[in-house]
């Protein structure tokens, strides 16, 4: 969309407050032939930039937003483009919020996007490493005067630097999911890197923070990207088969679902997607033991907008205007 069409869409669409710029400037937006729609915002007054992508589900008439909480990654995960970045900045409860503005006001203004119902953290960022501002941007969004989200539709997504980092992100009225990609330690080190603490050190943290909370938001999720020879095997799916029902025995009344993310590429040939049939066998050992398994479908791979290839580092280099 170019500047034209940014400008015709403020004046479709103008704040009601007139502060939005003041927050961010929406700078880009890139759609692909499936309809996944990035974002990219400028933050006022700093050189940075965030991603956030709106994912639309025509069959439902809904979309989802994924949401940054950083720019940058400390966390390093070897398979994402933004682990890439390094941290470079958190953001504010504002920064945060506005990427829903701007989402919503784009869906409004167009037929090809069905409205917002369902917001993930998942973007750029660690929310565990952000857990203030992501609290009280849950805060915003779910109240009824503000946003409106129903808790059930928001879900915060962290690699759990530490095992207390559950319990930060648990106070937020939102579903959990803990991004562990390996059951097995060496190979969870492997994949990321700054991991300090052991899966059982950090699995008592997880169960820990979901004990304390309210039956409505057991509800947790586990997701790990497949990669071809690294993780993709029967035996890692009958590690993290055994890990999920240990952790369904320990909190009562948890629903548990496994999310299988085929890695998309960021330009590592050492890295590669699980083949189909890796991943369909790796399905099949979880819910063969009675662990509920979906595997992500890919979106927006084409424009660096799926899950893993968000990166703003090199805005210039597309030609973006500071």
């Amino acid at each position: 969309m170019g500047g034209k069409a940014l400008k015709a869409l403020a004046k479709k669409y103008p704040s009601p407050l007139g502060i939005e710029s003041s927050i961010a400037t929406l700078s880009t937006i890139k759609t692909s032939s499936d309809g996944t729609t990035k974002l990219l915002l400028k933050m006022t007054n700093t050189d940075h930039y965030i991603e956030t992508v709106i994912i639309p589900h025509y069959d439902w008439s809904k979309s989802t937003l994924c949401i940054s909480s950083q720019v940058g990654c400390a966390q390093g995960c070897v398979f994402c483009a933004t682990g890439k970045m390094g941290k470079l900045a958190s953001l504010t409860t504002d920064q945060i919020l506005i990427q829903l503005y701007y989402a919503n006001k784009i869906c409004r203004t167009t037929d090809a996007l069905p409205n917002i119902d369902n917001i993930v953290f998942m973007g750029m960022g660690d929310a565990a490493d952000n857990s203030q501002a992501v609290r009280q941007a849950v805060d915003v969004m779910t109240d009824r005067s503000c946003f409106g989200v129903a808790p059930s539709k928001i879900t915060i997504s962290t690699v759990g630097p530490t095992p207390d980092a559950f319990e930060q992100l648990a106070q937020a009225n939102a579903v959990l999911a803990w991004s562990v990609h390996a059951a097995r330690d060496d190979l969870r080190k492997r994949l990321v890197p700054t991991t300090k603490f052991t899966m059982e050190e950090l699995s008592n943290g997880f169960v820990q923070a979901l004990i304390g909370r309210s039956k409505r938001l057991r509800n947790a999720m586990l997701e790990i990207t497949l990669m071809e020879g690294l993780n993709d095997g029967v035996q890692e799916a009958e590690e993290l088969a055994e890990f999920s029902l240990s952790l369904m025995e320990r909190v009562k009344g948890m629903k548990l679902v496994v999310n299988l993310i085929p890695f998309n590429d960021i330009g590592y040939e050492q890295y590669k997607r699980a083949p189909d049939g890796n991943i369909a066998a790796f399905q099949k050992v979880l819910v063969d033991k009675g662990v509920k398994t979906y595997v992500r479908t890919t979106r927006g791979d084409e424009d660096s907008s799926a899950c893993g290839q968000l990166s703003t580092k090199k805005r210039k280099s597309l030609g973006i205007q500071q």
